[in-house]
């Protein structure tokens, strides 16, 4: 079939009255051999059906043009959810900073969704310049919203944000904005984070509880020793596990006591993590407690201990 003739079917067919033909049409643009299917699925975007939108807004994805996003923009206000979803997961997809400038100008809509959708979209981009608008999202009435803009700081990793971004780990209403928030903190040990950290611990929320047990062992911070310890009692095991391997990480003595509790809790997951940090931590009482459980009945745990003592037996030689 000739350019030409090509282009008229497809013309014909994205002009049908039947629905069904212009989707199936949209669906198969990107697998024509026309040299840019763009201009066709720009307009699609605004066909009176729905499934036709839902099938351009899933083509668009990876489409790097800065009409394509700009139509991307466009639909997240579509009538339908569906429609609006997919634009905005074709919107996450976006590699190319150089629609940093679009998206951070579209964060001045109040919509919440569409607030949320370009937060998503900026935060694989970590386009610098969008450092403030995205920090004055922290403040919106919408807890998706909040969520959106601290992961997005969390991949700047700006230290100027750590302000704001500990305040909301300590005080926001909403307890996933405080997890996110004690999450996003990871990336810096600067001294303003311990207390956040700390107070995480003592959350009503164990989710915000276990982030920051998490939070604490990957920075390494030593001086939250007496609080990690006491997570060891925590009314959910989630975060003991948590709490367990941050112990192990900081390489604590002082939790011998508390990690080998935990080798006789109920959760073959919590003796696992009580196992490994026992052998990180190493010396005589740890060995000891490792060989009280060579006969786990989960074979993962006896498996840990083995290795466990081997690790420490290594380190003593």
């Amino acid at each position: 079939m000739s350019d030409f003739n090509e282009m008229h079917s497809i013309t014909q067919r994205l002009a049908d009255s039947d629905a069904e033909v212009r989707r199936v049409m949209v669906m198969e643009l990107l697998y024509s051999d026309i040299e840019n299917p763009l201009p066709f699925l720009i307009n699609a975007i605004s066909d009176t059906d729905a499934a036709v939108r839902l099938e351009a807004a899933k083509a668009l994805e990876g489409i790097e043009e800065a009409t394509a996003v700009a139509a991307l923009i466009s639909i997240l206000k579509d009538g339908k959810e569906e429609v609006r979803v997919a634009a905005a997961l074709s919107l996450a997809e976006l590699k190319q900073d150089i629609h940093g400038p679009m998206l951070i100008a579209s964060l001045k809509d109040d919509d919440p969704f569409m607030k949320t959708s370009i937060l998503n979209a900026l935060r694989e981009l970590r386009v610098a310049q969008a450092y403030s608008p995205v920090l004055d999202c922290l403040n919106h009435a919408t807890p998706m919203v909040r969520r959106a803009a601290i992961s997005v700081l969390g991949y700047l990793k700006n230290s100027d944000a750590l302000g704001e971004l500990t305040r909301v780990a300590a005080s926001d209403v909403d307890p996933n904005v405080r997890r996110a928030a004690v999450g996003a903190i990871g990336f810096s040990a600067e001294p303003i984070v311990l207390p956040a950290l700390i107070i995480a611990l003592s959350d009503e929320s164990w989710q915000v509880r276990e982030e920051a047990a998490a939070t604490i062992g990957k920075l390494r911070l030593l001086d939250a020793e007496a609080e990690l310890i006491k997570a060891m009692k925590d009314e959910y095991w989630q975060v003991r596990v948590k709490a367990a391997r941050s112990l192990g990480r900081l390489k604590l003595a002082a939790a011998l006591d508390s990690l080998t509790a935990a080798l006789a809790h109920p959760v073959s997951n919590l003796r696992k993590e009580a196992a490994i940090a026992l052998g990180e931590i190493g010396g005589s009482a740890a060995a000891a407690a490792l060989e009280t459980i060579l006969d786990d009945p989960d074979p993962d745990v006896r498996k840990i201990a083995k290795l466990g003592l081997m690790q420490i037996l290594k380190a003593a030689v």
